[in-house]
């Protein structure tokens, strides 16, 4: 099998120009293509008035050995890796012990679910409710300014991930291939088979539903357990070995193996975590708010003549400035063709995220626009970002004026330093609503001055970015855990055997790919050291 990468193609080329272009880049017939399959089609917009699709290519000729040869000095002619998934152990038919995952996001459902594979059974706790439950709960608080503190945007089946633009790209160094791993089960849960190889790959948050619970019935079907509203309050800890874990209900539950797989709103369980001496530390995070345009402004500004054009679908954008004070002002979690959604998960308090659904087909495209923090921001030890975190959305709260609704401020408004009182063309998307004023004081002046800095900046890369009508909603703190519990290279806290900090929310992953990638990641190393415990390895 051979890998051709860097192969161009006109945008609206016929589905059958593929073959032919492999053989003349290749220099041979195409009776000599025994067998193609698209690795991955991306474009660059930098050209937009010259757009092509950009393949890379599994491939299988008659000749191999030849067309290696011909081409050795060709970075983009190669042998293909192999990307396949191989299980590292299984468990025998008679083994007894049964790990523990905490949490079903991201990682904690591939943890669950490579483990189950592997034979091992595992018992997942999961504070929320099952998917569909937790959407209803979700509704209730866009819809009726109601929030359930165990049900909601960061607490239930699926996790964060699940009420999200469901992006399943990632930078994350993937030697061993795990992402596609995630990949194909996302695609046996009944995601769209081009995840496999767009560029960009998102599902969104209807069909996202859908996928989860295949996923757990295959979980399920293979001898895993999926518990519910089970909320842990304790971890059971002798002589620096997890025993176990208790949970609201005063239940314990006996394990030498329990997998972490937290998400980054997980408050009450860092702070339980840390009063038992669980090692942790503060990391760096981000904070900002969202932003929103009319999708067809960025639609033209990043794909020009092209805009519009379905193969291509709503446009996105990455951003960073690096404002004179010091501060990285990014854009983050950019959703086409989406919306702002409230996301807290405690009461008297706002936060924002973004979530498109797949076809990405509402009016405004949206982003969070961040500024970079660190420790030496909120000095205090591992849990001081939670303060921090906690103090910028009761503020968001008190701005938008109770209820829920968020703190908004036009872009041109913000810039020049005087409150909104009408919206302009942009129609906000958050629900349940917004109350214009001012936002100078809802994060702090380093931040402030720095997104007053990057906003125009960003209109020299995208034309009517910093369009007087844009809207900005406050305010987006949980981009990423503010603190890590840190592990080994054994996947194990750094003070507590057989417990495995996984996944964003101990601060080892950013997104729905990574988070599953860390999820298979840890598995693995839960399933060989549950073996070598028994003797069994």
């Amino acid at each position: 099998m051979l890998r051709l990468t860097e192969l161009r193609l006109p945008l609206e080329h016929p589905a059958d120009a593929l073959a032919p272009a492999i053989a003349r880049r290749l220099g041979i017939d195409v009776a000599d293509l025994l067998d193609f399959t698209v690795f991955k089609r991306s474009y660059d917009a930098r050209k937009s008035d010259a757009l092509t699709f950009i393949y890379t290519i599994d491939l299988s000729v008659r000749d191999e050995a030849a067309v290696l040869k011909r081409f050795a000095d060709d970075r983009h002619v190669a042998p293909a890796p192999d990307v396949r998934y191989s299980f590292v152990a299984h468990a025998p038919a008679d083994f007894g012990p049964r790990p523990l995952v905490v949490g079903f996001g991201p990682c904690g459902i591939f943890a669950a679910l490579v483990l189950a594979q592997m034979g091992f059974r595992p018992i997942v706790l999961e504070r929320g409710k099952a998917v569909r439950e937790r959407t209803q709960d979700t509704w209730g608080l866009w819809r009726r300014h109601e929030l359930n503190p165990e049900s909601n945007v960061q607490f239930g089946e699926g996790g964060a991930g699940t009420f999200s633009d469901g992006k399943l790209y990632s930078q994350i160094k993937d030697p061993k291939h795990y992402g596609r791993k995630v990949l194909t089960e996302f695609v046996k849960a009944g995601a769209p088979e081009e995840i496999l190889y767009v560029s960009k790959p998102h599902i969104g948050t209807f069909r996202l539903v859908g996928m989860v619970e295949q996923m757990r019935a295959e979980i399920e079907s293979l001898g895993g357990e999926i518990r519910f509203q089970q909320r842990v309050t304790d971890v059971l800890i002798e002589d620096g070995h997890i025993r176990g874990v208790v949970l609201a209900s005063g239940e314990q539950l006996r394990s030498d193996h329990v997998v972490l797989a937290l998400g980054h709103s997980a408050r009450d369980t860092f702070e339980m975590l840390h009063s038992r001496g669980v090692f942790m530390e503060a990391k760096p995070f981000s904070v900002g708010f969202r932003i929103e345009h009319p999708q067809s402004l960025i639609d033209k500004a990043r794909l020009g003549k092209y805009a519009g054009n379905p193969l291509l679908g709503a446009a996105d954008y990455k951003l960073v400035h690096h404002a004179k004070n010091g501060r990285s002002v990014y854009s983050f979690c950019m959703c086409p063709g989406g919306t702002v959604v409230a996301a807290t998960s405690e009461p008297n308090r706002v936060v924002t995220n973004g979530m498109s659904q797949y076809s990405r087909n509402e009016r405004n495209a949206n982003a969070g626009i961040v500024v970079g923090i660190t420790p030496e921001d909120y000095p205090g030890g591992p849990l001081a970002g939670i303060a921090f975190q906690r103090e910028l959305e009761s503020r968001a709260f008190v701005l938008g004026g109770g209820g829920y609704n968020a703190p908004a401020q036009l872009v041109g408004d913000f810039i020049a330093g005087r409150p909104s009182t009408r919206l302009g063309s942009v129609e906000p998307s958050y629900k349940p609503g917004v109350t214009l004023g001012d936002l100078s004081t809802a994060l702090p002046a380093y931040a402030i001055e720095a997104m007053r800095e990057a906003i125009p900046a960003f209109e020299r890369q995208i034309r009517g970015f910093s369009m007087h009508d844009a809207v900005l909603t406050g305010v987006e703190t949980r981009t990423s855990s503010p603190l890590r519990l840190t592990r080994g290279e054994d996947c194990q806290s750094l003070n507590v055997k057989g417990l495995y900090p996984a996944g964003e929310g101990a601060g080892y992953a950013g997104g729905i790919l990574s988070a599953g990638v860390d999820g298979i990641r840890v598995a693995e190393a839960v399933a060989q050291q549950m073996l070598a415990d028994a003797g069994r390895g």
